[in-house]
């Protein structure tokens, strides 16, 4: 058996679809198709209150306030695109989503809670 055949026969080396790793992935996907991220947080609200591993507790309220950063500077950003600053406002909001979108999934797939879920920030 070569290196190959023992990494795929290996599930724990796998890419492992928990629901904060779809949630995550859907709010990247939002970038592109848009209506994804409200997809996402409906489906944190909804796996939220379900039984569940206790290292996904944290990633859920990490996940909801996300889905809030991005729709408040998003917001904010096009508001304040009269005055320009609203082109940096949008561009920061985008860079911090994608920043805690691909946290969130680094420590999913390590099934790691997330160390501050209630933080606003990084």
């Amino acid at each position: 058996m070569d290196d190959l055949d023992r990494k795929s026969s290996n599930p724990a080396s796998g890419f492992e679809l928990n629901n904060p790793t779809i949630i995550s992935l859907l709010y990247l996907a939002s970038f592109v198709v848009g209506v994804t991220g409200i997809i996402g947080v409906v489906l944190a609200f909804v796996w939220r209150s379900e039984p569940k591993a206790a290292w996904e507790e944290s990633h859920y309220q990490y996940l909801i306030n996300t889905f809030w950063i991005g729709l408040i500077g998003s917001i904010a950003g096009v508001l304040l695109m009269i005055v320009l600053i609203g082109f940096l406002l949008l561009a920061a909001t985008a860079i911090l989503v994608i920043v805690r979108s691909v946290l969130c999934l680094i420590n999913a797939q390590k099934h790691a809670p997330m160390p501050n879920p209630g933080s606003w920030t990084i």
